[in-house]
């Protein structure tokens, strides 16, 4: 017989504040169309994009992402000491160790917390959602920040037709807490790695290093495939994740899909044959994808313009570079 003591966690968790971050900066189309041949019409009518936000010198991985926490701490009624753990979500921090998560965890003034970064692209604040989740309902933390940052414009290839207009900057962050009622769902999530050359960075790391005339690394992709694969694919474990909850369309008060692209966002909705009711977040058009950022940065908005209110069931999704996904339900804080 085991002699370890059980943990002795909440018996559910829930998001208890939510915070983001959108840099001072705002690109128009205008700007992206200096260094590709394109339109403003074909960017509108192929992503939804109308502006993004591009981070300064200044802001930083961490100091967008103090910003956002120190929203959702705020927002959520706590102290920053009372957080266990920072999980943070980015493929944007060039530093291979150590984990920015750490950086941020003294910035926001949260003690000596576990402190990790995930590198789960867009579906990135998902596995961080369900990770906290996990460690509250073990006892492992009381209180856990999870923040999604990029700042995918240090990535992006401003010659790149087919992804120049796409990537913008940004943080979003939420505090995950103890519940007495279920309030995360379950999570389908997984990954298709037989599809991972279809959005990647073009120079690995150490092939930079080696000085080959390269331009810097920055993110590619196969836009026709991934769309296909987001459509077609995600739309079926979006509704996994409802029926996971026990939630059909129905019952569903928002939608709040990765910020990928309009098209993709419209179609989800066609497939999933949501209510016209249920609020859908299209934050695309003004901050761009985001990636891991861009589910708490539209749960934010949504939240901040009354489209979506505290205790409305929300379902969220991401995907993206892997190929992953994540999904599940949440009540929203």
């Amino acid at each position: 017989m085991s002699k370890i003591k059980p943990s002795k966690g909440a018996p559910y968790a829930r998001i208890m504040g939510v915070g983001g971050y959108r840099p001072t900066r705002v690109v128009p189309n205008e700007v992206i169309l200096e260094t590709i041949d394109s339109s403003d019409e074909w960017i509108r009518s192929r992503s939804g994009i109308a502006t993004r936000h591009w981070a300064s010198e200044e802001e930083t991985v961490a100091a967008m992402s103090v910003e956002a926490s120190g929203k959702a701490i705020a927002d959520a009624g706590i102290t920053p000491e009372q957080i266990g753990a920072v999980i943070v979500s980015t493929v944007s921090h060039f530093k291979q160790t150590p984990a920015i998560a750490t950086e941020i965890a003294h910035l926001v003034g949260a003690g000596k917390p576990a402190a990790f970064d995930i590198s789960a692209g867009c579906a990135g604040f998902g596995y961080g959602l369900t990770l906290a989740k996990g460690m509250i309902v073990e006892g492992s933390a009381e209180y856990v920040l999870v923040i999604g940052v990029e700042r995918l414009s240090d990535l992006t290839d401003k010659e790149d037709r087919a992804t120049a207009f796409l990537f913008g900057d940004g943080a979003g962050a939420v505090v995950v807490g103890p519940s007495q009622v279920p309030a995360i769902g379950p999570t389908v999530w997984g990954s298709e790695g037989d599809k991972s050359e279809t959005i990647k960075q073009t120079v690995a790391w150490d092939e930079f290093h080696a000085e080959r005339p390269e331009k810097f690394p920055a993110i590619t992709q196969e836009g026709q495939a991934v769309f296909r694969w987001a459509v077609f694919e995600m739309a079926k474990v979006a509704q996994q994740a409802l029926d996971a909850a026990g939630i059909s369309p129905e019952d569903l008060d928002v939608f709040i899909p990765h910020q990928a692209n309009m098209r993709i966002i419209d179609s989800m909705v066609k497939t999933l044959k949501l209510p016209e009711n249920v609020t859908v977040a299209r934050d695309v058009e003004t901050t761009g994808n985001t990636s891991a950022a861009s589910i708490p940065l539209a749960m934010e908005r949504l939240l901040a313009t009354g489209k979506a209110k505290s205790g409305d069931t929300a379902l969220v999704i991401g995907f993206g570079a892997g190929l992953v996904y994540a999904a599940t339900v949440v009540t929203l804080p």
